[in-house]
């Protein structure tokens, strides 16, 4: 009698779902040679291949695609049942979570504390990075759910908008009085040029008429604030980030006129069938940025 366990299915799915045997070993917590040993496990108890070599890459067979498709299903049902039995709450697994800084500063630590309370078994790992680097590593399986600023125009990802945050053009006291004479007359500090914040700066400038000023690069967020309070220059920053110090008089406002607006997306995989990653999107979608 031929027997398959659980573990052959969901190997051969998250292969199939990430298209790489490391990339579900890595989903898996496990090794490619143990995802190697599971697939050969499978393909004995069902009497064909489901891989086959293709230059350097393993791609499913004809019967192997057959095979995905009709256990998807099959798997889903099943974790279902189990979810449901054991209830979502007592969930466990690790859930890799991608944010940029702004939502890192905003409503990231209210809603990782919600999720502790109501997951307790789930291990959570936050990477921070910008939104370019985030969706590759979504594409990849690093992460599982992320969020990015501006919008994402990729098909195998599917998205929801939690809201929109303002950027204003800051500098200190003493820089904000050199500079009167407009954008092109001090140094500018931007975020990286992957970020959509460095677009929509470039942007504003070329309105405001600045012509070609000196514009320098930091990728975090947070140090290019700090470099704006030590009189190094102007920036186009989140405003909840810098509200303190518009507050204090540590910061001035600049240009009004030229301020911009970004909206943030919580994003998985489309392909994504996780439950525990499905329902932390769908209480992600819910999130304000802005409210």
């Amino acid at each position: 009698m031929r027997r398959i366990s659980l573990y052959h299915l969901e190997t051969l799915l998250w292969i199939s779902r990430l298209g790489t045997f490391a990339a579900a070993a890595d989903r898996l917590n496990t090794t490619q040679p143990a995802i190697s040993a599971r697939i050969r496990e499978l393909e004995g108890q069902v009497g064909f291949d489901i891989f086959q070599r293709a230059g350097r890459n393993m791609v499913l067979t004809a019967r192997g695609r057959q095979l995905v498709e009709e256990c998807e299903p099959l798997w889903a049902s099943i974790e279902r049942t189990l979810l449901h039995s054991a209830r979502l709450s007592g969930t466990a697994g690790i859930v890799r979570i991608g944010t940029g800084e702004i939502v890192a500063a905003t409503v990231l630590p209210p809603f990782l504390r919600a999720l502790q309370d109501d997951f307790p078994q789930a291990s959570l790992e936050v990477d921070i990075d910008l939104s370019h680097n985030m969706l590759q590593k979504l594409l990849g399986a690093a992460n599982d759910l992320i969020f990015v600023a501006g919008p994402v125009a990729t098909p195998n990802v599917e998205t929801a908008p939690v809201g929109s945050v303002d950027l204003v053009w800051v500098a200190s006291p003493a820089v904000a009085r050199r500079a009167v004479s407009g954008p092109g007359s001090l140094p500018i500090w931007l975020l990286h040029r992957h970020s959509p914040i460095h677009g929509l700066a470039l942007s504003a400038l070329e309105e405001g008429g600045a012509g070609r000023p000196a514009i320098h690069i930091c990728n975090n967020a947070r140090m290019l604030i700090d470099l704006v309070a030590a009189d190094g220059g102007l920036s186009l920053v989140p405003r909840p980030m810098v509200a303190d110090q518009l507050d204090s008089g540590t910061f001035v406002r600049l240009w009004p006129e030229l301020d911009r607006s970004i909206e943030f997306h919580v994003a998985v995989r489309r392909q994504e069938r996780d439950p525990l990653v499905r329902a932390l999107f769908d209480r992600a979608a819910l999130l304000r940025i802005g409210g």
